[in-house]
């Protein structure tokens, strides 16, 4: 190993440029594109702050960004020594901080985990996922069309990704809002510590309810799979689906509408057919990933990427959207082009990327076809932003369209079995269990 200190450049020894570029901020909420481009001139990787004192290296190349993600041996997800060093009311920890799920583990216990996951996954029937989007998708624009104007992103885009995930783990409806509500709330960073609190509260009352009544639905496959998980197991792994299927789909979807409503030569290519919803959502995945900055890992020594030492125990956060983009890797042709990283690579590779680019899908082409005029009701450049380092994340979406019916359509509950007992109350765990799991779950977020 070189004996270079951390934080210099291998081979000149020059000290790298004083200060970190916030991923925080007006500016980057406003243009982050700029500001990768200004990291870019640091090389592959690039030194930044999260929220204000969270130091971490942001890998903005592309074949950088492949090889810590290829690597868990030298990049492990498990960041409990660095939660250890940072202070309790730190935003980011309910985001990065470890939790026992798939995400953030590595090894046996990565692959038990994971396994709990996609096996449960191949037991939902595509044909019944696609009939239930196509008829909430309907149910939802129905609310809003005789109106001439929507928040798509509030009314539409959030939403559908919401009934999707209650519909798949057969969670009643409220459970899922607050479920969602909590994890928004987190990624945001607004009061972390009780939108953790919030979310850990609404879990355990799916993971009682699935107990009490199983039914054909992921939450009780998960409960009944081989590997036994405990309900902690399962209360994590639920987190983990919760926040990768509802807050990314509901990006991939506004951000994909904004483009079309946007780039008038795009909208024409998939007006005229010349272009598939599912090749064009490619572009949005290349150039404005829903999900621009997380994958964090922890080496455990100090370790040599694209000729820079990055510290031992210091997060190495993978920047999809500045890697998707990079100049070096040179992509000419986004549309139809998979060979982006907004799924991840590796092992942890996002394990349903076909079923969100199916919801992606089936959402847009829906809307389009109910409302063909639908045009933005502010200039794009006025369109807000949430101010988050993890999410490229509309916050508004508005639009206008000439008013029209509302069609019949089946009920989106319709093609699974209804759940037992979803249309009354929940019984809670006992309050002791309750209470040990909540400290449990802040102790883990604490890194403790």
């Amino acid at each position: 190993m070189n004996s270079a200190p951390a934080g210099t450049d291998i081979g000149t020894g020059c000290p790298v440029a004083e200060g970190r570029v916030p991923l925080y901020g007006p500016e980057f909420t406003a243009n982050p594109a700029r500001v990768y481009e200004r990291l870019r001139e640091q090389g592959q990787t690039a030194l930044v702050e999260l929220a204000p004192g969270v130091p971490a290296t942001l890998v903005v190349g592309y074949d950088a960004a492949l090889e810590v993600l290829r690597d868990p041996g030298e990049f492990p997800r498990d960041g409990r020594r660095w939660a250890a060093t940072v202070p309790e009311d730190c935003p980011v920890l309910p985001v990065m901080s470890y939790r026992p799920n798939c995400l953030m583990t590595d090894g046996a216990e990565h692959a038990r985990l994971r396994g709990v996951i996609t096996e449960s996954l191949a037991r939902v029937d595509p044909n019944k996922v696609r009939a239930h989007v196509e008829a909430t998708a309907d149910m939802l624009i129905n609310q809003f069309a005789q109106r001439g104007s929507a928040d798509l992103l509030t009314e539409y885009a959030v939403a559908l990704p919401l009934w999707v995930f209650t519909f798949l783990h057969g969670c009643p409806r409220d459970v899922g809002e607050r479920m969602v509500t909590g994890m928004r709330d987190i990624v945001d960073m607004r009061d972390p510590e009780r939108a953790n609190e919030q979310l850990t509260a609404a879990l355990l009352e799916l993971i009682a309810l699935k107990r009490r009544e199983p039914a054909q639905d992921m939450a009780s496959w998960m409960m009944e799979h081989p590997a036994q998980l405990t309900d902690e197991e399962i209360l994590h792994q639920l987190f983990l689906m919760l926040g990768a299927g509802t807050e990314p789909e509901a990006n991939l979807i506004a951000n994909a509408l904004r483009l079309l409503l946007s780039d008038y030569r795009f909208a024409g290519y998939v007006a005229g057919g010349s272009m598939r919803i599912e090749d064009a959502l490619d572009e949005v995945l290349w150039t404005d990933p829903p999900v621009a900055n997380l994958s964090a890992s922890y080496p455990v020594r100090d370790v040599v990427v694209a000729g820079r030492r990055l510290p031992a125990d210091q997060p190495v956060v993978i920047s999809y959207a500045a890697a998707n983009t990079d100049p070096g890797f040179g992509v000419e042709h986004r549309s139809g082009n998979r060979a982006h990283l907004a799924w991840g690579a590796g092992p942890h590779a996002c394990p349903v990327q076909g079923q969100a680019r199916m919801v992606a899908s089936i959402a847009i082409e829906k809307l389009l076809d109910r409302l063909p005029d639908l045009t933005l009701a502010v200039p794009v450049e006025d369109l807000p932003w949430r101010e988050s380092p993890f999410l490229r994340a509309l916050a508004g979406l508005p639009v206008t369209f000439t008013p029209v019916r509302a069609v019949e359509t089946a009920p989106p509950t319709a093609p699974m079995p209804v759940v037992p007992g979803a249309d009354r109350p929940i019984a809670p765990l006992p309050a002791a269990t309750g209470k040990r799991w909540m400290h449990t779950i802040i102790r883990w977020w604490r890194g403790q």
